[in-house]
């Protein structure tokens, strides 16, 4: 997977595409993997790089969504179990069962839960990964030792999903190419191309070069996430604001804060969220927060209050309570809701996905979550092939495997992540003694990993290295920083970039990673 022959593809393409999608996070590549495989010309256009907004800032779950079934939308719950089940069956490299513990602290919590839970159960079907049981008090405290045990009474253990964001938003973009879509991080669209009113094509920079692209499509997807309203104000300045944003918190511990391999599952938080502390590549993930943003920003960042909330919640649950020197990351999602005038707060906001079309024939692509993206994507292709009157063609992703598929991938060990491409990636690593050296004794990360991202899996700059081909910026990142010098003078090497690329990459890459450190 090479940029340069991709925008070849595009530069020599003379007939009009079936389908343009502008956005690389889930919803965007999963839609040019559900065009492509079905047989439809189709392009994707990523002004940033593939799943650089809340496509990899997630908490890392696939999962049905406890808190669903208290709001009673037990339809958004069955179709994200149904989908849950189809992403562990076509990408077993990245998607893992979890255990998670909800502790119980007074009487009627354990019964009450294990009543909720076991609906869970029921609704996943033949898709569930286990069956959910009530855990004695010591049961729970062997599960989580450092639960807070003052009041515990005992817990309930259900199952769900676990992955890697990034990891997959990047082997999804594998795929989409794999099945013949073309796909350009780092494109962004600037315009439409209409005639008598109706959308006919984009106008596209590439980012790298300035170079200006007139691109002509027989249908346009807006699949930008939270960045959805200014496609549409750009199709109408006067279309209204359909997305109301949230933020989400999370932040990063070291495992001591939570040794085994069990989450804990908090139900009723403050806010009204399900707070999580999950393990996740040695290390911890607590969160999340929901906080209504009115600024939408590429980097979003933890506000105080956010941070407060989150310590405070740590302390109520662990009996080891992180201080500021403890985190080694913290980092900010933004959710794309789609606005309801009758809810003001943003926790009980539905993740239904939605789908508008404007009069010039733009179609949007709103809301959801990350576990449905193949049915969202499944749904705004039929949409699309209509609009553009393409052949019907039936679906197939239920059944198509994630690039890297590999039932047993942990064969691979520290290249676990990788799935099958483990084993070219192994060969590559042998090439030179350089390419197997660690960049960095925080990371089991080797230097020929860097190489391999930029010769096959498209990255361009240091942050994209560090911060979604590997997942160094969450994970540690001051060590990240550390790191920064050496991987933008391999990255420059593979791209033929000089000192000054070297340097302006570096000083970059600095200035982004100490936003996601507490001063």
């Amino acid at each position: 997977m090479n940029r340069e022959e991709l925008l070849d593809k595009v530069e020599s393409r003379s007939q009009p595409w079936d389908i343009i999608i502008i956005g690389g996070g889930a919803t965007g590549v999963g839609a040019a993997i559900e065009a492509a495989s079905r047989g439809y010309h189709t392009l994707l256009l990523e002004r940033s790089d593939f799943g650089n907004g809340t496509s990899s800032r997630s908490t890392k779950l696939i999962h049905g969504g406890v808190r669903y079934l208290k709001q009673g939308n037990i339809s958004l719950v069955l179709e994200a179990l149904k989908e849950r089940g189809i992403l562990y069956r076509n990408a077993p490299h990245l998607v893992h069962n979890l255990p998670f513990v909800v502790p119980s602290y007074d009487w009627w919590e354990g019964p009450f839960y294990g009543i909720g839970l076991k609906l869970y159960d029921i609704l996943a079907g033949r898709e569930g990964f286990s069956t959910s049981k009530i855990l004695s008090k010591e049961e729970t405290i062997k599960r989580i030792p450092t639960i807070e045990n003052k009041g515990l009474r005992g817990g309930v253990i259900y199952y769900d999903g676990q992955f890697d964001d990034a990891r997959l938003v990047i082997n999804m973009v594998h795929t989409a190419a794999d099945q013949g879509a073309v796909l350009l991080n780092y494109f962004q669209v600037t315009d439409f191309i209409k005639h008598h009113s109706y959308i006919i094509g984009v106008i596209a920079k590439d980012c790298e070069t300035g170079k200006e692209y007139e691109i002509k499509s027989k249908v346009v997807i807006n699949a930008t996430g939270v960045f959805s309203d200014a496609i549409c104000q750009l199709d109408d300045p006067q279309a209204p604001r359909m997305i109301s944003p949230s933020q989400g918190v999370h932040m990063v511990l070291d495992k001591t804060f939570l040794p085994g391999d069990s989450a804990i599952m908090i139900p009723q938080t403050d806010d009204g969220r399900v707070l999580f502390a999950i393990p996740w590549h040695d290390r911890v993930i607590l969160g999340t927060t929901d906080t209504p943003v009115s600024e939408i920003s590429l980097e979003p960042r933890a506000f105080p209050e956010e941070i407060d909330f989150l310590f405070t919640h740590a302390a109520k649950y662990l009996t080891k309570d992180p201080t500021p020197g403890d985190i080694l990351s913290i980092f900010a999602g933004l959710r794309p809701l789609v606005s309801n005038p009758d809810i003001h707060n943003t926790a009980a906001l539905s993740r239904d996905h939605t789908i508008h079309i404007s009069g010039s024939g733009l179609l949007s692509i709103m809301g959801g979550k990350w576990t449905t993206y193949r049915k969202m994507a499944e749904d705004i292709i039929e949409q699309a092939a209509i609009v553009a009157q393409l052949e019907p063609k039936p679906s197939i992703s239920e059944e198509l495997n994630i690039h890297g598929y590999h039932k047993n991938a942990a064969i691979f060990g520290d290249l676990e992540i990788y799935g099958s491409d483990a084993i070219p990636l192994e060969q590559l690593l042998k090439e030179k003694r350089k390419y197997n050296e660690l960049l960095h004794p925080q990371f089991k990360i080797r230097v020929g990993e860097v190489v391999w991202a930029v010769r096959y899996e498209m990255a361009r700059k240091v942050e994209d290295f560090l911060a979604r081909r590997t997942r160094a910026l969450l994970l540690h990142a001051r060590a990240s920083i550390e790191m920064a010098p050496e991987v933008a003078t391999i990255i420059s090497n593979e791209l033929g970039k000089g000192r000054s690329w070297r340097k302006k990459q570096v000083e970059e890459y600095e200035n982004l990673a100490k936003g996601y450190l507490l001063h």
